[in-house]
């Protein structure tokens, strides 16, 4: 049988990030004293929640991206060109991430967008990605329609969550010898690919999910969702949602139930924003992650991520979400600097396919013709808030 790593991991102290109310924020560094005296700055765009129940994924997703950036422009830029990304806050509402990528788009020009932050919003701009031709990089969902069928203008970091809900599945069944197995999922193209994920996972070692619930979007209207699940008397639940509302739910069963409980939960969650949320109700609660852990210095891109995070967004907390977003900036840079010539869209996603193998410092991305994936590795966490992190 395969031994499944769980790290135990300390999550503690509240995320301290000041809301942002500006529709647009121009996320400039200083310009870099090496860069090539005229070349002009190449600008994305990045569309992610910047307010609202799911902020601090957005917020996270941008400090690592800044972070990286900050450090590349610092250090010469992209052959002397400086990275200036621009966000909008988009809610982690579909409608808004619409309006945002048309914005990038068609005014302010955009060289690519990268770190759109959720499935719902993705999916809502994904015609304009294949209608406009522009690359699609490193957004932070691993929602299933971005993989399959192959999407030529999309490029992936992370695993997808049929990848995660695999790993899952198989700690639960094959590790746990559970079988009664429910689902708490947030009601649109998110939880549903989440969804869809367990089921498939599950039917793989012939079970079906016992019950499942759902709530809506941008809510913690959980209570519906609750008594739906528990009306099957599980032994675990896998939730496909948001901090916030993930956070409610858990609470809610502990209070309400007293039932001993497993909680499973995916990446996209938010790890840090899920502790700080649930306070005391840690116990019982597993998080499989994309990405490896974020204080594991004894890998040499987390050191430079962490240094980075430090001099460059020292207010920003050090999370698996920031992680991804640091791992995406400098991926950003390693592609554009291998690209010969001038910076063109279609030359970047050609010289990262014939190119191939990226090694950022201890994490390697693997890309090709028809794979756009860079990273599978799945691990899981457990929150635990008496333990150190310790390797099983």
């Amino acid at each position: 049988m395969e031994k499944h790593s769980i790290f135990r991991v300390v999550l503690s102290g509240s995320l301290v990030l000041a809301e942002l109310m500006g529709i647009l924020i121009f996320s400039c560094v200083f310009p870099s004293s090496a860069r090539a005296e005229g070349a002009k700055p190449i600008i994305l765009g990045q569309s992610c929640a910047l307010s609202g129940p799911a902020k601090d994924l957005g917020l996270e997703m941008r400090a690592g991206l800044l972070a990286a950036f900050s450090k590349i422009n610092d250090e010469g830029g992209v052959k002397g060109r400086d990275i200036i990304l621009l966000s909008r806050d988009d809610g982690y509402e579909p409608d808004r991430a619409v309006k945002n990528t048309l914005d990038f788009i068609n005014t302010e020009k955009v060289f690519m967008l990268i770190g759109e932050v959720g499935t719902p919003t993705s999916s809502a701009v994904l015609p304009l990605v294949e209608q406009h031709q522009i690359p699609f990089f490193a957004p932070f969902t691993g929602a299933e329609f971005l993989r399959e069928p192959f999407r030529k203008y999309v490029i992936n970091v992370r695993a997808s969550y049929f990848q995660e809900m695999e790993k899952l599945a198989s700690y639960l069944v094959d590790e746990k010898k559970l079988s009664k197995i429910a689902c708490f999922y947030q009601d649109d193209s998110y939880g549903l690919d989440g969804l869809g994920g367990i089921e498939r996972a599950l039917k793989k070692r012939g079970l079906e999910l016992v019950s499942r619930g759902s709530y809506e979007r941008n809510t913690v209207a959980v209570l519906r969702g609750l008594s739906d699940v528990m009306q099957r008397d599980p032994e675990a639940v896998v939730l496909v949602g948001t901090y916030s509302a993930c956070a409610e739910f858990i609470k809610l069963s502990k209070a309400r139930t007293r039932k001993n409980l497993l909680y499973c939960n995916i990446s996209f969650v938010g790890t840090e924003s899920l502790q700080a949320t649930l306070g005391r109700y840690t116990s019982n609660i597993i998080v499989s992650q994309v990405v490896p852990y974020p204080k594991d210095t004894t890998i040499e891109l987390i050191r430079e991520y962490t240094e980075a995070m430090q001099k460059y967004q020292h207010d920003a907390p050090i999370s698996f979400t920031s992680l991804e977003g640091y791992i995406a900036g400098k991926l950003f840079f390693q592609i554009s600097s291998a690209v010969p010539g001038e910076l063109q869209r279609e030359d970047f996603i050609a010289t990262m396919e014939q190119v191939k193998t990226f090694d950022l410092g201890g994490i390697v991305l693997q890309f090709g013709p028809g794979d756009h994936q860079g990273m599978e590795d799945v691990f899981l966490t457990e929150l635990n808030p008496t333990l150190k992190k310790v390797l099983e």
